[in-house]
Formats: C-alpha cells, sequence, structure tokens
C-alpha cells in the first residue's frame, strides 16, 4: 500500500487533466481576426480569467509532482516510473498549455492596440475630411481680389 498514491492524488490528476482538457479546447478555437473592440475585449478577459484558473490549479499540480516524488521513495522502481511518467506527461501538457494561453493574450492585446489606433486615426481623418469638404464648399473669392486669394491659398 506504500507503494499507491493517496485516493486525493487521483482525484487531483483527474481533476487537473479535465481543466487542462476544456482549457486546450478553448484555446483551439480558430483565431478570427476581429475588428469590433468590445469582442476583443471579451475575448482577452475570458483569456485572462483563463489564465487566474491556470493559477489556481498550480497547487494541484504542485501536489502531484510532491506526492510522486514521496512516492518514489517508496514504492518499486518500475511503480514509481510510472507516477512519474505520467506526471511528467501532465506537466509537459501545463507548460505547453501555459505558454500557448500567455500568447494569445499577448496577440489580442497587440491587436486591440493596433486596432484603437487604427480606429483613432480613422476619426482623425474623418474629422479632416469634414474640414476639408466645407473648405472646398466655401464660396471662391473674386479674382481681382488678391488678398482674399492669398488667404485661401494659405488655408489649402
Amino acid at each position: 500500500f506504500d507503494s499507491l498514491p493517496p485516493a486525493h492524488y487521483k482525484e487531483t490528476m483527474n481533476s487537473i487533466l479535465v481543466w487542462m482538457q476544456q482549457s486546450e479546447t478553448k484555446l483551439s478555437m480558430p483565431q478570427v481576426a476581429i475588428a469590433e473592440y468590445e469582442i476583443m475585449e471579451q475575448r482577452l478577459r475570458e483569456l485572462k480569467a483563463l489564465q487566474s484558473s491556470l493559477q489556481e490549479q498550480q497547487k494541484g499540480l504542485n501536489y502531484l509532482s510532491t506526492t510522486v516524488e514521496g512516492l518514489s521513495r517508496k514504492a518499486p522502481a518500475e511503480v514509481s516510473q510510472s507516477y512519474r511518467s505520467e506526471v511528467e506527461g501532465v506537466l509537459g501538457r501545463w507548460k505547453k498549455l501555459s505558454a500557448q494561453l500567455a500568447e494569445h493574450c499577448q496577440k489580442l492585446e497587440e491587436r486591440i492596440t493596433k486596432l484603437q489606433r487604427f480606429q483613432n486615426d480613422t476619426k482623425t481623418l474623418k474629422k479632416w475630411m469634414a474640414e476639408v469638404n466645407v473648405f472646398l464648399k466655401e464660396e471662391w473669392p473674386a479674382l481681382g481680389d488678391s488678398e482674399a486669394l492669398e488667404k485661401q491659398l494659405e488655408q489649402c
């Protein structure tokens, strides 16, 4: 019995595996180009919540690692190697998931910044175009009025 992990070990392992599967599914959703700020913000909030959840799950992962370490001291080599391999597989998936999550957050934050910049530039351009439109619709000065012509030339 010393070579078997406690029941809590299996429960923790199962809950982490289920959590990782759900998280991997969320991250595997195709990344689409979104031009709506609100949708991008919502997706970023979802990813941040997933990162927070990842940190909460870290305790369980630490428990698995320490339990396997303790088990490897008591259990026969082949049993301990089996559990060690299982935990190493989970740790590998965990690192990959963590890196993927960080990358998705970073890319989305960059896209949000670019979209904000683009929207600001567009707003500025529209304002400028409206001003130009007003200017172009103004009455042209008479040909003999050199002072008014010079003023309009400066405005152009």
